[in-house]
């Protein structure tokens, strides 16, 4: 019986992260930081059962289509040695990171990755509001592995175990080192190599300078190779930094965190935007979020070439 399986790989962490989230909640108390709110963390409940069970309703799908692309794999292993398992875990994490690349670059993705950002609060919870509605694609973007012969299975305990970790980096209480001598330069050794609770806090921070950067589950280098990375002020000169989405929901309701970009989607595919030939429509859904053809609205990255002329 194999044990790298995901549900195992989540079934150990699990009282690792309840007596996290309970240290996190004493300090936050202790602190009176006021990182924890009562219909947030319930939010975040909800969201990770919907997902636990999306997920076990496509577990048999998302199987057979893996198994199906492993039986065209180019190589065949002898043995799960450390090769083996190095390429299961960083070729997963890559292409975690291009798979977040897209959620935050194309609206339909975007879509459902937005749940992840909605909550303006930032702890250990928020790892748990996950994008409910991944269960019924995910698996696609692992297909490049599968053909290099690391079997589905070991694919998704490589994934379990990433995600346990990031899960992790949602926190408010772990600062950037500053320590010096040799302690402070393995420590920044890491923060180079590895995503730190500082890295994520970019990520999920609704500032315009740090909007879509620091794509990582585990590893922060993809960022620093393809341009994404940006590390964590102190003191931004313009505003601190702050939590969700740059516009804030009005109706936090279970249904509408969920599916508020789908019905702005539908109003801008056959509404808002009906006088507009069809391809054009169909930049609203499938461009960055924020794209708009007559720069009604704007992208991150237009709102960021913004910010730096008017420095």
């Amino acid at each position: 019986m194999d044990i790298f399986t995901h549900q195992n790989a989540y079934i150990w962490f699990v009282p690792i992260c309840a007596l996290a989230i309970g240290v996190e909640m004493y300090f936050s108390y202790k602190r009176k930081a006021k990182n924890y709110e009562f219909k947030d963390v319930s939010t975040n409940v909800y969201f990770a059962l919907v997902n636990v069970f999306l997920d076990t309703l496509m577990y048999a799908t998302s199987f057979v289509v893996m198994d199906f692309f492993y039986d065209y794999r180019f190589i065949n292993w002898e043995g799960t040695g450390f090769l083996y398992w190095f390429i299961a875990f960083v070729g997963q994490d890559f292409l975690y990171y291009v798979h977040h690349y897209v959620d935050h670059h194309s609206r339909f993705f975007w879509a459902v990755h937005v749940t992840h950002h909605n909550s303006e609060y930032y702890n250990i919870s928020t790892g748990f509001r996950s994008p409910v509605l991944q269960p019924f694609y995910r698996f696609m973007f692992l297909i490049p592995l599968i053909l290099i012969g690391i079997q589905p299975l070991h694919i998704m305990f490589a994934y379990a175990m990433n995600q346990n970790y990031g899960t992790l980096c949602h926190t408010n209480f772990i600062k950037p080192t500053k320590r010096k001598g040799f302690v402070g330069f393995l420590l920044k050794a890491w923060e180079y190599i590895f995503v730190t609770p500082s890295h994520h806090r970019v990520h999920h921070a609704s500032n315009i300078k740090y909007l879509d950067k620091n794509m990582g589950m585990f590893l922060i280098i993809w960022d620093r190779i393809f341009g994404t990375f940006q590390a964590e002020e102190e003191e931004m000169e313009y505003e601190k930094l702050k939590f969700g989405l740059t516009k804030p929901l009005d109706d936090k309701g279970p249904v509408n965190i969920i599916f508020h970009e789908w019905k702005d989607i539908f109003k801008d595919f056959f509404h808002n935007k009906k006088d507009l030939p069809l391809g054009t429509r169909l930049k609203y859904v499938f461009m960055p979020p924020g794209w708009s053809h007559d720069g009604s609205s704007k992208t991150s990255k237009e709102l960021q070439r913004e910010l730096k002329l008017d420095k």
